[in-house]
């Protein structure tokens, strides 16, 4: 008889990943980087468990929308007053580029405590600059080539 495997936090020893950014598209490169940060390209996923490795992700920049998405996907967020706040991709992509990427993760990952703490993992970087993960020693992965 066959045991199922749980996985313990103390016995997880994540690794750090580096991953170009440039030209690839904003919802496949999420979507493949949230199956990093929670762990399910492991044969150890538990999913109570965080199993995930780091992710830093360099050239936000220069990713891109498919479709109109950049002129017409809006973001909004509500201030406490009656009413939201409205923004076009084109303006949060001049401002904070990083921030449309760890916004398109966090959509992808769970909505709970777990799911925060999984996000800590995710360091977005505007450009291909040196970033403070060098101790690490990172490897360098390619996603989102579908």
């Amino acid at each position: 008889m066959s045991k199922t495997f749980m996985a313990k936090p103390n016995e997880i020893q994540p690794k750090w990943w580096v991953v170009d950014a440039s030209n690839k598209v904003v919802g496949r490169l999420a979507s493949d980087i949230a199956m990093i940060l929670m762990g399910k390209h492991r044969p150890t996923y538990t999913a109570h468990v965080d199993t995930g490795d780091y992710v830093v992700v360099t050239n936000v920049d220069q990713v891109v929308f498919s479709g109109k998405k950049l002129r017409q996907k809006q973001y909004t967020r509500y201030t406490g007053y009656p009413r939201l706040r409205i923004e076009l991709a084109s303006e949060r992509f001049e401002k904070k580029p990083e921030l449309i990427l760890s916004e398109a993760v966090r959509g992808m990952l769970p909505k709970n405590k777990l799911g925060k703490k999984m996000l800590t993992k995710l360091k977005c970087y505007k450009s291909n600059e040196q970033h403070p993960h060098q101790a690490q020693k990172p490897e360098k992965l390619e996603l989102a080539v579908k």
